[in-house]
C-alpha cells in the first residue's frame, strides 16, 4: 500500500508540474546559462516541498476558507510576470550570445533568488496545484498520506534537477544571440500569457 501511495503522489505531482509554466520556463533558461543551477534549483524544489506538505497536512482548508489569498497572489503574480516579460522582450531586442563557461556571472545570487522565490510564491496555479490539488487527494490517501506527500515531493526534486542540469546540453546550440532572441521572445509571450490567465478569473467571476 505504501508503495501504491507513493507511486500515485509521485505520478500526480509530475503531471502537475511538467506543465509549462513560469517557473519551469525560468529555470530552462538558468540551465541553459548554466548560471546558479544548484540555488535555482533548491530553491523552486524546496518550496513545492513546502507548499506539498502544507497541502497534505490541512493548510489547504485555510485557501479554501480565505479566497483573498489567491486574489492576491494573482494581482501580484501577474504584476510581476509582466515586468519580467519585459526584461525578456529587451533581451530580445538587444540578445547577447552565449557566455562562456569561465565567464563570471552578472546575475547576482540575490536576484536569482528573489526571481525564484517570486515566480513560486506569487503564482496562485501553485496554491491550486500543490496545496489543494495534492492536498486533497493526500488527505484521502489516510494513513499513507505520508508517502503520497513523499512521492509528490521526489517528483518535484527530480523534475526541477533534471530541467536544470539537462538544458545545459542546449548551450551549444544558444552560442548564436538569435537563438536567445527566439527563446527570450517565447519566454516574453509565455510570461504575458500566464499574466492574462492569472488576472481572468478576477473579471469573469
Amino acid at each position: 500500500m505504501i508503495t501504491t501511495s507513493l507511486f500515485l503522489g509521485f505520478s500526480t505531482g509530475l503531471s502537475l508540474i511538467v506543465a509549462i509554466g513560469a517557473q519551469n520556463a525560468f529555470v530552462l533558461r538558468q540551465g541553459i546559462r548554466r548560471e546558479r543551477v544548484l540555488l535555482t534549483v533548491t530553491l523552486c524544489a524546496l518550496s513545492d516541498v513546502v507548499l506539498i506538505f502544507a497541502g497534505v497536512t490541512g493548510i489547504g482548508i485555510v485557501v479554501e476558507q480565505a479566497p483573498w489569498i489567491l486574489t492576491i497572489a494573482r494581482i501580484g503574480g501577474a504584476i510581476f510576470l509582466v515586468s519580467y516579460a519585459f526584461f525578456a522582450l529587451r533581451r530580445t531586442i538587444a540578445p547577447s550570445g552565449m557566455e562562456s563557461s569561465s565567464t563570471p556571472s552578472p546575475t547576482t545570487a540575490w536576484s536569482i533568488a528573489g526571481t525564484a522565490l517570486m515566480l513560486t510564491w506569487l503564482n496562485p496555479h501553485v496554491y491550486i496545484d500543490t496545496v489543494l490539488l495534492l492536498g486533497s487527494i493526500g488527505a484521502s490517501q489516510g494513513e499513507e498520506s505520508g508517502a503520497f506527500a513523499v512521492g509528490a515531493m521526489l517528483a518535484s526534486v527530480l523534475w526541477f534537477s533534471a530541467l536544470g542540469y539537462a538544458s545545459r546540453f542546449l548551450s551549444r546550440f544558444f552560442a548564436k544571440p538569435t537563438a536567445w532572441r527566439v527563446l527570450d521572445g517565447l519566454i516574453c509571450i509565455f510570461m504575458l500569457a500566464f499574466a492574462i490567465m492569472l488576472l481572468a478569473p478576477l473579471f469573469t467571476s
